[in-house]
């Protein structure tokens, strides 16, 4: 047990060691006793699929982005928004044309167009590019490779209605539908 652990677990029992009469333990004893939670789920350690969403972006390595470790990380970025190079990326590694990406944001293909690369999506289109790259990131996951995800996406399938999952893309309640089917599939649970 490391130094801060003990330190931390000396804290938390302080006051609260008692001898007992049938058992003599000292707070070292006690201090063993005591189940420690690992720091990963504190942000500790960087999450794959947060990794392989800054990836499917293109942003890997830029300034805005090197600080994302997981899930929670994405909110500044939501706020500040997102470049639309990053978006332009996560177009072609996902085969979503101009104006399939101009309906899924709420906007016109033209507006599109006249974004300077640099230029940051609003919160809103923000936020739609992280829950789409997290979600073609675990899709990756699910069917082993980007071109099967991208192929069951274009599928009209019967769990969507006779609809492509490709067509719930532009509200995030369609995004966990699909997030929910993946799971599903995942572990075999067919509709």
């Amino acid at each position: 047990m490391d130094k801060l652990q003990v330190m931390a677990n000396k804290q938390i029992i302080k006051g609260k060691t008692k001898k007992s009469s049938a058992y003599d333990t000292t707070e070292e004893d006690n201090l063993s006793n005591i189940v420690s939670e690992p720091f990963e789920p504190y942000g500790y350690v960087q999450d794959p699929m947060a990794v392989r969403s800054i990836v499917l972006m293109g942003m890997e390595g830029k300034r805005d982005f090197a600080h994302i470790k997981n899930e929670n990380d994405f909110i500044n970025v939501i706020r500040t928004g997102i470049p639309k190079q990053a978006m332009t990326h996560l177009m072609e590694v996902a085969d979503i044309s101009l104006n399939e990406m101009a309906s899924i944001i709420h906007t016109s293909d033209r507006t599109l167009r006249r974004y300077t690369p640099q230029q940051k999506l609003s919160q809103e289109q923000s936020e739609r590019m992280i829950e789409m790259a997290r979600l073609y990131s675990r899709g990756e996951e699910v069917f082993g490779t980007m071109e099967k995800f991208r192929k069951w996406m274009d599928s009209v399938l019967l769990p969507f209605g006779n609809k492509k999952p490709k067509e719930f893309l532009d509200t995030s309640l369609g995004i966990g539908m699909i997030l929910d089917e993946l799971g599903r599939i995942e572990h075999g649970i067919l509709a």
